[in-house]
């Protein structure tokens, strides 16, 4: 059986596959099916390509090499080089809120709803295991501290969305294609005529979002986007709720902690699927300044509390 599938949608044909935890889709304009079909087969495999290189949940990677490396010297590619130089352009423009060494804060934060909220020595603990600025690389090499780690979960679906969209416009450079893997979207151009892809983003309503829990409701928010990208970050499924206190799963690496008082959700429209979701994460570390941070980027954003 494929991994992947087509089927006919209206004047267009969507190409379907799961990958990195999300349903994965490609809307593309033409009723080609078998011009489809090798697009969605090749972007499946490049999909799956960038998640067994770079998930921290297989022990055969690169990201495992560099992960169990005690502090030793690794070798890594050009591609590898290149997400670790955007990693530290995040840390840097974020003034260290964004930092993929901060990954080793799920050994105590585990955000399925419960009351499980860890003390204090524990997380203070894994917080001297979270510095990026102690990490060193260049286009040959990574050397890490013993015990820390680097987790690429926060660009990396961007990243794979950003590289599909790349190998779909090369596959098909006249016709318009949408990449949507879980809600990060990257549009390759604009369809014929002037027309627009719609599509829905799904933002909690706020009155289900009360400090005694979630009940899973949403209002969906339609928007045209004729290129480039979109990507949201949010917290609506993943808290812990202890005595009244609801616990966002956006952690704050300088003190091991959650962000208090953000926004439950925000999307953000940029050139890239990449860049749009390091702003939308940016702003949710911002907490109550989210909305201002947004403004003064100057881009085209969604921001639900």
């Amino acid at each position: 059986m494929s991994e992947w599938k087509i089927q006919t949608a209206g004047d267009h044909i969507k190409g379907s596959f799961f990958c990195m935890a999300s349903p994965c889709e490609l809307l593309i304009d033409t009723r080609d099916q078998l011009l489809a079909s090798h697009i969605t087969e090749l972007a499946a495999k490049e999909a799956k390509r960038i998640e067994q290189k770079f998930s921290r949940y297989r022990n055969d990677n690169i990201v495992y090499d560099i992960n169990q490396a005690q502090g030793k010297t690794v070798a890594i590619d050009n591609e590898t080089f290149q997400l670790l130089t955007f990693a530290n352009t995040c840390f840097e423009l974020s003034s260290g809120m964004f930092d993929i060494t901060s990954g080793v804060l799920r050994r105590a934060w585990k955000f399925d709803g419960s009351d499980n909220v860890p003390n204090d020595a524990t997380v203070n603990q894994l917080v001297k295991l979270i510095a990026w600025d102690r990490v060193e690389f260049d286009q040959q090499q990574i050397t890490m501290p013993a015990g820390f780690e680097i987790d690429l979960g926060g660009i990396g679906k961007e990243y794979a969305v950003d590289c599909v969209a790349k190998l779909c416009h090369s596959l098909a450079p006249t016709l318009s294609i949408l990449v949507n893997f879980g809600g990060d979207i990257q549009v390759t151009q604009p369809k014929k005529e002037g027309q627009f892809w719609q599509v829905g983003i799904e933002m909690p309503v706020k009155s289900t979002l009360a400090a005694e829990g979630d009940t899973a409701n949403y209002q969906t928010v339609m928007v045209k986007i004729a290129r480039g990208g979109l990507a949201t970050s949010g917290d609506a499924n993943r808290y812990l709720l202890k005595d009244g206190v609801r616990y966002s799963h956006v952690l704050n690496p300088l003190l091991g902690k959650p962000i208090v008082d953000g926004p439950r959700s925000v999307t953000v429209a940029s050139d890239h699927c990449v860049q749009a979701g390091l702003l939308a994460t940016l702003a949710l570390l911002q907490g109550k300044q989210a909305e201002q941070f947004l403004i003064e980027q100057e881009v085209t954003y969604w921001c639900y509390w």
